[in-house]
């Protein structure tokens, strides 16, 4: 069975990719607060985009973290996807948004993201090195 051949580590993953995805699919409904945003290619979302594009990308992760804890193939392509997606977002947030304001701010940002690139690319690496212990398969099957 190909759960039994899933890391430790690739378990904590899916659960916290898991955990995001039901944190953007509950983005529409302002847990948050007032101000919760999605930032999508450098762009702070809210309102109406937020209301559809929150809930896209939290099925695109649960169904990334469905494919890491069923060890499916498919998850390994939606890994490198997502990767692209975190790196693009933030080199392009940075580029077209004004440095953080205070020093805080700052090591906030910097922490962020190295832990997004980390996780993101880490896992898509992880995934590759347990290639042979991936399954064909869909979400369902």
């Amino acid at each position: 069975m190909a759960n039994s051949q899933r890391s430790t580590a690739l378990t904590t993953l899916a659960i916290l990719f898991a955990i995001l995805a039901v944190s953007d699919i509950l983005k529409p409904l302002y847990l948050e607060g007032p101000t919760t945003e999605l930032v999508l290619f450098s762009k702070r979302l809210s309102g109406a985009p937020i209301a559809i594009l929150g809930p896209l990308l939290g099925i695109f992760l649960l169904t990334y973290a469905a494919g890491i804890w069923r060890m499916r193939r498919y998850a390994l392509s939606l890994g490198y996807a997502y990767a692209i997606y975190v790196t693009l977002n933030l080199v392009l947030f940075s580029a077209r948004n004004p440095p953080p304001a205070s020093q805080g701010e700052m090591i906030f940002g910097i922490v962020y993201i190295v832990f997004a690139l980390a996780l993101s690319w880490g896992t898509a690496v992880l995934l590759s090195r347990h290639k042979a212990d991936l399954t064909v398969g869909g979400f369902l099957g």
